[in-house]
């Protein structure tokens, strides 16, 4: 993992090393809207089993940073690889490239809004999706659907509609509905955002349950204690600029002031 010049971090691993190993890297990742630059070049490696968490403050370019990961945000320069092909606008040959859509079916993601289906039911939910993206058969979709049910422990509300769940639940919901696309690795952008207090645990709960999974994850949250918990790489972003990166010791002996000040203001 490597950043920007001017930022305290420990030396990046040589590329190569990065390169043979890694389920997405990212090179030199930069992105603007209209005339603001929000990432300047950013360089990241996420490894199979991998829980990264990306933290910082709003306007930091951490959602902007993960949505490019799947390429909901089209980055304008550098290199997106995932699972060795490469997805970026980096210089190559059509046939090198791969789609979009072949990127999404490999790369689950949930959002901060559960965007579910209000006339569905939930395992309508989850089926439809795999029906869609996958073409499986009706029987086959309520079978997996079903498994990711279970797996966030809400096989008893299959036949529920959106409205008659809690915010935690509904979320749990769109977890299930990613996990039964069987992606390769998870995206969360700040999945617990929009859920009152008392709801959060179980959303964290399911999340800690998938990471045991050895699920590849990225999350971006200000959930700092479950990111001291689960994060094997803990990413501290701002200004478009990866600051500082490292394990869980990172929110205890941080090496950079600024990284220390909002871990400081946030637990």
């Amino acid at each position: 993992m490597t950043t920007n010049p001017g930022h305290s971090t420990d030396s990046p691993p040589p590329a190569s090393a990065t390169r043979a190993n890694a389920v997405v890297e990212l090179r030199g990742i930069k992105k603007k809207f209209g005339s603001v630059e929000v990432l300047h070049g950013v360089d990241l490696s996420i490894h199979a089993g991998e829980h990264v968490v990306i933290f910082g403050p709003s306007g930091s370019g951490k959602s902007t940073l993960l949505r490019s990961i799947n390429l909901l945000e089209q980055p304008d320069e550098g290199s997106l690889r995932v699972l060795g092909v490469e997805y970026g606008p980096m210089k190559c040959s059509k046939m090198e490239r791969g789609s979009p859509l072949a990127l999404r079916r490999q790369v689950g993601m949930v959002f901060q809004q559960f965007n579910l289906f209000p006339h569905l039911t939930v395992l309508g939910n989850v089926t439809f999706a795999l029906r869609r993206a996958k073409g499986v058969s009706r029987e086959a979709a309520e079978e997996r659907a079903v498994e990711a049910l279970e797996s966030v422990g809400l096989v008893p509300w299959a036949a529920h509609y959106p409205s008659q769940l809690s915010g935690g639940q509904q979320q749990r919901v769109a977890i299930a509905r990613a996990l039964s696309l069987d992606p390769k690795v998870m995206l969360f952008d700040e999945p617990t955002s929009a859920l009152d207090p008392e709801l959060v645990g179980e959303v964290l709960a399911a999340m800690r349950k998938l990471a045991e999974s050895g699920m590849t994850m990225v999350i971006v949250t200000h959930e700092l204690n479950f990111a001291r918990e689960i994060g094997d790489l803990n990413v501290f972003i701002e200004g478009g600029n990866i600051v500082e990166c490292g394990g869980r010791e990172i929110f205890d002996s941080s090496t950079n002031p600024r990284t220390r000040e909002f871990i400081g203001a946030v637990l």
